[in-house]
């Protein structure tokens, strides 16, 4: 049987669509199928699980962990500054990278250009032969 949506709830797929947190309906589902997605607490596992306000919704992404508190259903993706205000952000500050672990690069993500050598041996304090020490 489908569920039917009650007054202040949506589908937990299409409010992070509507808050910009995904870029497509269909990226939400996989995270939350991957189990990337929490509300209030419990790992959510599907996607038609509704949301209503008051909810706590975590979502751990590979960059950074959001923790939103939803304000109110939404009715369309909209800009930045109508999706901004469907929620209430409670996320942990970014951490801070060095400049040294920024210049870490991926494993498998090939050679380093030479744009990119420079920038590590700068980093490193290393000299080439053609600049002035």
């Amino acid at each position: 049987m489908a569920e039917e949506q009650g007054p202040g709830r949506q589908r937990i797929d299409k409010w992070l669509f509507f808050t910009r947190m995904a870029k497509s309906r269909s990226l939400a589902q996989t995270w939350i199928e991957a189990g990337h997605v929490a509300v209030n607490g419990d790992k959510v596992r599907r996607s038609s699980l509704e949301v209503k306000v008051g909810d706590r919704v975590e979502v751990v992404d590979r960059d950074r962990n959001m923790v939103l508190i939803v304000k109110a259903p939404g009715e369309r993706r909209g800009p930045y500054e109508e999706a901004r205000l469907l929620y209430e952000d409670q996320s942990p500050p970014r951490q801070k990278t060095t400049p040294y672990e920024q210049a870490i690069r991926e494993a498998g993500s090939g050679r380093p250009e030479k744009k990119d050598r420079r920038e590590i041996d700068r980093l490193r304090n290393r000299f080439s032969p053609f600049e002035d020490p």
